[in-house]
């Protein structure tokens, strides 16, 4: 088996401007294993698609329940990944830290950490305490061998405030602070991604959403990570509402045609 130290210095070297890592986000055990059988060189976890596993909406997962989630991640696949930490799950610095180092123990080779505090009213932490935020969890990464893997994102775009000028200032923050990659969800436009490529000196993660440039173009402007977020556990929960559909509306057996990739999927769940 991989040691976890080689699996976050593998993970870090995959983040290579111009040639991004596609970063599929896996929302159990079982998906994890399917996206490391097919290919892929890393996955992360997906705050919506866990909590989905659970019956529940994005956003109310608790601080242990993302714990065991990772710790069952890391075991599922020899992949590295990289968890959705959310916010921290605490607003102040030296609380983010030691809940870094809880996660960090689960031999995670990554995790993200937003700058949206939960509330309404004031959805952002202001630009000072955000950054002392993520320049904690970096410091707090180090305790467990080599460093975890810290993507900075700004949620500006996410949450209500699409200003590229502000997101571009804390991404440059937050890269001074120490993260190895950033991240600011909801980017959609070319030039506004090539403009944060080119002012902010660190790897740039990008969310493939509809209408977001392809693989290509993002390589083409220097972008080093590609992640898509819920989708693919999306597809999954839509594609099984779709069969239920089928079964309860018409009595009928339709959706086992749509099966193609069983004995690929045995496969990947099957003994290594």
């Amino acid at each position: 088996m991989t040691s976890t130290a080689d699996k976050r210095e593998r993970f870090l070297a995959l983040h290579v401007p111009g040639t991004p890592l596609l970063l599929p986000n896996a929302w159990d055990g079982g998906s994890a294993r399917i996206f490391e059988a097919l290919g892929f060189h890393a996955t992360a976890t997906t705050s919506s698609g866990h909590a989905a596993t659970l019956g529940r909406l994005d956003g109310t997962v608790t601080f242990d329940e993302l714990v065991d989630h990772a710790a069952s991640m890391v075991a599922a696949t020899e992949l590295p990944v990289s968890a959705d930490f959310e916010n921290g799950f605490a607003d102040e610095p030296a609380a983010v830290a030691d809940n870094v180092r809880i996660v960090a123990a689960t031999g995670v080779a990554g995790l993200s950490i937003e700058d949206y505090t939960g509330r309404r009213d004031e959805p952002l932490y202001d630009l000072t305490l955000a950054t002392d935020r993520i320049a904690a969890a970096c410091a707090a990464t180090g305790d467990d061998g080599p460093g975890v893997v810290v993507t900075a994102r700004a949620e500006n775009y996410l949450r209500g405030n699409p200003d590229l000028a502000d997101t571009i200032t804390r991404l440059q923050a937050y890269a001074a602070a120490g993260a190895h990659c950033v991240y600011a969800p909801g980017l959609a436009t070319i030039e506004d991604i090539a403009a944060v490529v080119d002012a902010v000196d660190c790897p740039l993660n990008v969310l493939a959403l509809p209408g977001v440039p392809t693989v290509a173009e993002l390589a083409a402007v220097g972008v080093a990570r590609i992640s898509v977020g819920g989708g693919f556990s999306s597809v999954a929960l839509s594609a099984a509402t779709t069969a239920a559909r089928e079964l309860l509306d018409d009595g009928t057996y339709g959706f086992w045609s749509q099966v193609t990739e069983g004995a690929f999927v045995r496969q990947a769940l099957g003994p290594r």
